[in-house]
């Protein structure tokens, strides 16, 4: 009985003009298209600068800000009023700010007082853009030491070196990739089933079902087996997308990411017949899905840390099974992780997947 229910589900995506489409060209286009776009590292940055010093020293400190792929320069400008006017006009981001004394303190071992003033209205751009700039005036201040103005310390041999590990040239599409693994899986195994049911209940077939002896449980299965599939070809459309496209390659057990797939797969399908089955309408099921698709993918850690969120929304992690499978795809795709790196993960998915599939058998209504 369940073979041919399934036959009919697939008939219906195959028979449906856009859910074709849609399963085809999602994936590929969120693939291709967001890893350049979701980048999160902050680059041309327009700085102008006010030079009160003007000797050879402050302008080192312009060329190197120059030189930087971090920053536009802006242009020097005759005083810092004038400066902060361009930021309210919006032509720059940020003003830097060197001391009349700059090169007399380096030379007598003195720290100088540079002022960075930042466009905050963009905290984000702001901060990251303050960092940047105060790094390059720090090395600046160190490389100025060690030179002749200061004989006593260019015996010293100032030498900083940094160890990036799992993602060594930083690149944001590996720690993206796998996010929006996840956004598909979400969109794609949520969405479609959550629209399913109550397609039905307002085209009418649904009661064709409700007056054949076909049991919950298998109604239910049927409904679940083709979406099952349609996320493990998702997620084998993905990996070879970020294999051909960016050479970005899982670094762990490749058998543990369909694992976490399909344990994401089984809760999103599930959960989205749940609100089909309590739905009247497709308009209803939309938002009432969308509402809670915003939610887990925000709270997730998705985009930003979780460490970073105040405590009340920390604590809503432990519910979040997009947090979890987050942070075990991460772990396997980008650190190269075992299964015992992500048991209880693993576990937490499990938990939930089995709980929804319950809920989702139990709360369908059958009128015999």
């Amino acid at each position: 009985m369940i073979k041919y229910l399934i036959q009919k589900e697939f008939l219906q995506i195959r028979r449906n003009a856009f859910l074709p489409r849609l399963i085809f060209v999602f994936p590929i286009m969120i693939m291709c298209v967001m890893p350049w776009v979701m980048n999160q590292e902050v680059k041309n940055i327009r700085v102008s600068i006010v030079d009160n010093d003007r000797s050879s020293l402050s302008q080192r400190l312009v060329h190197s800000i120059e030189q930087s792929r971090y920053f536009i320069f802006s242009g020097l400008q005759p005083s810092y009023d004038a400066a902060l006017k361009e930021i309210e006009k919006s032509r720059t981001d940020i003003v830097l700010v060197i001391p009349p004394k700059y090169s007399h303190d380096i030379a007598l071992g003195h720290q100088p007082q540079v002022l960075i003033a930042a466009n905050a209205v963009n905290g984000t751009k702001g901060s990251i853009g303050s960092t940047y700039l105060a790094q390059i005036v720090i090395n600046d201040n160190l490389n100025s030491r060690i030179s002749p103005f200061n004989s006593q310390l260019s015996t010293f041999n100032f030498h900083f070196s940094t160890l990036n590990l799992y993602n060594p040239h930083q690149n944001y599409k590996v720690f993206m990739i796998p996010a929006l693994l996840a956004i598909v899986m979400m969109l794609m195994c949520g969405f479609l089933p959550a629209l399913n049911i109550v397609g039905e209940k307002e085209t009418g077939t649904i009661e064709q079902i409700n007056v054949t002896p076909v049991s919950k449980w298998s109604f239910i299965l049927a409904k679940l087996i083709p979406y099952w599939l349609i996320g493990l070809f998702i997620v084998t459309v993905c990996l070879l997308l970020a294999w051909g496209i960016y050479g970005i390659t899982c670094q762990g057990p490749l058998w543990l990411v369909y694992l976490l797939a399909m344990l994401l797969a089984l809760f999103f399908s599930s959960f989205g017949l749940i609100i089909s089955n309590y739905s009247n309408t497709m308009q209803q099921a939309i938002f009432v899905m969308w509402f809670f698709v915003v939610c887990l993918m925000l709270l997730s850690g998705l985009f930003t840390p979780t460490r970073s969120m105040p405590d009340w929304s920390y604590a809503t992690t432990y519910i979040n099974p997009m947090h979890y499978f987050i942070d075990a795809v991460r772990t396997v795709f980008v650190r190269g992780g075992g299964f015992s790196s992500i048991a209880h993960q693993v576990v937490a998915l499990t938990v939930f997947a089995l709980v929804m599939g319950t809920w989702a058998v139990a709360s369908y209504k059958k009128n015999n």
